[in-house]
């Protein structure tokens, strides 16, 4: 498969994936298209050996699934998650006008990097929740995709201390302006106005709603030799693309399991994070229908199975070499990165390292290792929260990153295709 076509899938895939529930809503038509057959958990299941399907919790978290053609012995997992650092407006966003500006009210999601969001162009998306005239309530996807809001910064000239590390204030500094002259009632009619276009919602009222800024700067080949990709939200919808493409081109014979949590970012404490239920539930469901009934055959087909958990990984970052340790130091374009720290805030260790470092030396795909140094902390991923879970032994890789939590991230070209390479040799293997 050309890995130039990769690439192009990858950029489309995150040009119309600003949120969460539209990142799903993706992967869901690409998973239909390759004939994967969508499952509602509040339906029965009736499955068959060497089917496909998928299922997804709240609109923002998926799970699909490759049955094996013979036996629910053991099970090839891929994990990711398909939220970011960012903006999300408040539930009373309209504020009153400030300087004859209506603005937005907004609180952070995750831990993000405050500064890059000034003066940029900005989107709004997420869905929002009516109902209908005949009483119906429903929810729809919305992605504004025209900038319609920015965050200005201070001119220098007034603030001649901006550039010497000032502290940013989220609640009172990054209210996002926009519309001149307009007040609360205009941002209820906006919002219909958006939706109606793009579902034909006609007379209904809007309920709620869970709605995000995104910088509406496309993804882009960066580098003379293209040898860049800069986008937002590459941590982590790089690794639910990744996932995919491997899931898919993978041969069919062995069960293989993708999941895509949401709400990695704040913690993965919800029903659709990978600190609840989700994964267990449709496991278990599984099991009980293709696999040895029962506690022990449950427990049985989870040590017998392994998880590869993908997150981006920190990259050596030129201008900061100290920030890294000497020996772990990855670097863009050098192959998948094995993710180590002994106090468990990634979940692997030797057993499954072993395991990734020889699935990369069957793909032809080098691999390279992180860890952080001793004087800093450590973050984390849904490796050892799914761990934690099920019992899975796992380990956490990465494709190496610049600017991880930043509006616009940077990674490399050819780790996309690396990476790839590695999972779909993870798919495919007999035996672990």
């Amino acid at each position: 498969m050309s890995q130039e076509a990769r690439l192009e899938r990858l950029l489309d895939f995150l040009q119309r994936s600003p949120t969460p529930w539209h990142a799903v809503s993706v992967m869901a038509e690409r998973l239909e298209a390759a004939g994967f057959r969508r499952l509602h958990e509040a339906h029965p299941w009736e499955l068959t050996a060497g089917e496909r399907f998928y299922v997804t919790r709240n609109d923002s978290s998926i799970i699909a699934m490759q049955l094996p053609r013979e036996g629910l012995d053991a099970l090839r997992m891929i994990g990711a998650h398909t939220d970011s650092p960012g903006l999300r407006l408040k539930p009373n966003a309209a504020q009153t006008s400030s300087a004859g500006w209506l603005q937005l009210g907004v609180e952070l999601y995750g831990g993000a990097l405050l500064a890059p969001w000034f003066d940029r162009d900005l989107g709004l998306a997420g869905r929002v929740h009516l109902r209908q005239p005949d009483g119906r309530l429903e929810g729809r996807l919305l992605h504004v995709e025209r900038p319609v809001a920015t965050i200005p910064s201070l001119a220098i000239h007034l603030d001649r201390e901006a550039n010497n590390g000032r502290e940013l204030n989220a609640q009172t500094q990054m209210a996002p302006v926009f519309l001149q002259g307009g007040d609360k009632a205009d941002f209820t009619r906006l919002l219909l106005e958006w939706l109606d276009a793009q579902h034909d919602v006609g007379d209904a009222e809007i309920l709620d709603f869970e709605l995000a800024l995104f910088d509406t700067q496309p993804p882009a080949r960066v580098g003379v030799k293209g040898e860049l990709i800069a986008s937002a939200r590459l941590d982590n919808l790089l690794s639910c693309f990744i996932g995919l493409e491997a899931l898919l081109e993978s041969d069919g014979a062995q069960g293989v399991v993708l999941v895509s949590n949401d709400h990695e970012e704040v913690g993965s404490a919800s029903a659709c994070g990978a600190q609840g239920p989700f994964l267990g539930d449709v496991l278990r469901r599984v099991n009980a229908q293709l696999g040895e009934v029962g506690d022990e055959g449950f427990i049985r087909l989870i040590q017998a199975s392994r998880m590869i958990s993908c997150d981006n990984a920190h990259a050596l970052h030129p201008n900061f070499l100290d920030k890294h340790d000497e020996a772990h130091g990855p670097s863009l374009n050098g192959g998948p990165v094995i993710k180590v720290n002994a106090n468990q805030r990634y979940a692997t260790n030797s057993a499954t390292s072993a395991l990734f470092r020889d699935l990369c030396r069957e793909a032809g795909v080098p691999v390279q290792t992180f860890a952080t140094r001793a004087d800093m902390g450590c973050g984390s991923t849904i490796g050892p929260i799914t761990a934690t879970e099920l019992g899975v032994p796992t380990l956490d890789v990465g494709v190496p990153q610049w600017a991880m939590h930043s509006i616009r991230e940077t990674a490399g070209a050819q780790d996309v295709e690396y990476l790839t390479r590695a999972l779909v040799a993870f798919c495919n293997r007999a035996e672990f």
